[in-house]
């Protein structure tokens, strides 16, 4: 059964493995099988969280055929914050609706 093991340690720095595992693989057996988990120690050491095509998965995970396994680095800011201070950083006039104004037309339309 084939399955794809993606991992993305550093940004713009991803490493991707197409990998043949038996039936009733475990998440944790095809990373130890690809040799990722001597590779990149800090895959157990650290936090990170894995998952199967972008939904969250643990270590016992019983894999299928096709499936993406992703390692998944944890978010250094929330997209929420980051969002509010590039708002502030632009103004208000500079972004979303207000960035394209028609003449004669409202704030906003």
């Amino acid at each position: 059964m084939k399955v794809i093991l993606m991992y993305a340690s550093a940004p713009r720095e991803v490493f991707e493995t197409a990998l043949n595992v038996a039936e009733g693989c475990t998440l944790r057996a095809a990373l130890e099988q690809a040799g990722w988990l001597r590779r990149f120690p800090e895959i157990e050491a650290e936090p990170l969280a894995l998952g199967v095509w972008g939904r969250k998965a643990g270590w016992d995970r019983v894999l299928r055929e096709n499936d993406r396994v992703e390692v998944l680095r944890g978010l250094r800011v929330d997209p929420k914050v980051a969002r509010r201070e590039r708002f502030v950083g632009q103004g208000a006039r500079a972004t979303g609706l207000f960035a394209r104004r028609r003449p004669g037309s409202k704030a906003g339309y």
